[in-house]
């Protein structure tokens, strides 16, 4: 069962522990099946209750899952082991469409922001105590949200939209709770839902967002949540629609209890509008992240939502870092009234990259998808082949094993560094790349 890996321990915390050094030294490898609590209890010299502990203990960490009587498991994706890792080492020549980043010509210098910011600070120091949220921030925030049909609801910040995410589900959901995420997907994300001890239930998507009859059948196994990226989906530049918005509002409503995230990661770089599905359920809430705008390195998202769901979010803040830094969000604020980012253009700029690829692409016989945002979806039969005939002419692009559950095969490229100029190269290229080798098959 275990192969040599002896379990070790007296109490609860230890037994735990020697599990998950075991799995995190390779000795329990991912699937590997754990020992009946009452076997174990039993070479141990302990209550079962103590080895029941133990468990429990791996489960909430995300170290290993439990199906009734089939027992206990090692997870098969443990939290040591994120999608991140399956990033691929550019070579020395070859040109990077892979990273997701989005085009530094187009995020603003913060010398004049993060000076402001220092001025206002040497006037008034933020100390302990003080209101976590600037004033000014979260009136600026809320009456973009409120432009944007977000529903009415406090204001938090966190340090990005991942942070804002876990937060908002550690709020409502515990260890063996179904999730409905998207897939393809983000995948932070689907390494977020198993390491907090939660089940992912895949939902198929479109150019125009999740499936309603994916996210029907999430909801009827179960899902406690859904987390929807409203628009400029990764890895698909998916965009929900006025029309899917409505579909999938008129679907929640028949599921009051279910928490609904959507992650509007993309505000200040489209063009498309935003369809919230939040306000339907009974909780649920929106998070903007600074990250493709502003800067990555600015590390700080709004969060609106529920006040039960605010409230818990900060609560739970409190007692962790505090606080965003109110210095950052000083720097923020004089970012947004400075106009330091022409929304317009930047969207515009992505549009025309983003858009040029596709139609490359099409003039070449292969379909793509890309709404909105700064990434394009290519469906292919081989992953692993296309990315390295690409490799080999000069191209790298990111491999869709890292954003998917059991969606079909795909490439992403990011169109945030191309240039007019090698969008026809590279359409070229992906062309060639997805062809069947003489003599195989192209299906």
């Amino acid at each position: 069962m275990l192969g040599e890996y002896r379990i070790i321990g007296r109490r609860a915390s230890d037994i735990a522990a020697s599990i998950e050094t075991g799995v995190g030294c390779g000795a329990l490898a991912p699937g590997a099946l754990l020992p009946p609590m009452r076997e174990l209890a039993g070479e141990l010299g302990v209550n079962p209750n103590t080895v029941a502990a133990a468990y429990r203990t791996l489960r909430e960490r995300g170290v290993i899952e439990t199906d009734g009587r089939r027992g206990s498991r090692v997870r098969a994706r443990p939290a040591t082991a994120p999608r991140d890792t399956l990033r691929m080492t550019v070579p020395e020549g070859v040109r990077d469409v892979a990273e997701g980043n989005p085009d530094v010509s187009l995020l603003p210098s913060l010398d004049a922001a993060l000076a402001a910011a220092a001025r206002w600070y040497a006037q008034a120091p933020a100390l302990y105590g003080q209101d976590p949220v600037l004033p000014d921030l979260a009136r600026i925030a809320r009456a973009d949200l409120d432009a944007d049909g977000v529903p009415a609801g406090p204001v938090a910040v966190t340090s990005g939209a991942l942070d804002a995410i876990e937060r908002v589900l550690a709020a409502h959901l515990r260890p063996g709770d179904a999730v409905a995420v998207e897939d393809p997907g983000w995948g932070a994300m689907l390494d977020l839902v198993p390491a907090l001890g939660l089940r992912a239930l895949p939902v198929a998507v479109d150019d125009e967002g999740p499936v309603p009859a994916a996210v029907a059948r999430a909801l009827a196994e179960g899902a406690r949540a859904l987390v929807v990226t409203a628009r400029a989906q990764n890895p698909t530049g998916a965009a929900i629609s006025p029309a899917r918005a409505r579909e999938l509002r008129e679907l929640l409503a028949g599921h009051p209890g279910v928490l609904v995230i959507d992650d509007d990661h993309g505000h200040g770089i489209v063009d498309v509008p935003l369809c919230p599905l939040g306000g339907v359920t009974r909780h649920w809430a929106l998070v903007r992240s600074t990250a493709k705008a502003y800067g990555p390195d600015l590390r700080l998202a709004v969060l609106t939502g529920d006040a039960v769901t605010l409230d818990r979010v900060r609560g739970r803040q409190r007692l962790g870092p505090g606080w965003v830094s109110r210095l950052l969000q000083r720097a923020v604020v004089e970012l947004w009234t400075s106009g330091a980012v022409d929304r317009r253009a930047v969207a515009r700029s992505y549009g025309l990259r983003r858009d040029g690829l596709i139609a490359a692409l099409a003039e070449r016989g292969v379909r793509a998808h890309g709404r909105s945002g700064i990434n394009v979806w290519v469906p292919v039969a081989d992953e692993t082949a296309v990315v390295t005939r690409l490799l080999t002419s000069g191209w790298a692009v990111t491999a869709g094993a890292r954003f998917r559950v059991e969606a079909g095969p795909g490439v992403r490229i990011t169109v945030s560094g191309l240039s007019p100029a090698e969008v026809g190269p590279l359409a070229d290229a992906v062309a060639a790349a997805v062809r069947p080798a003489p003599g195989g098959r192209s299906d």
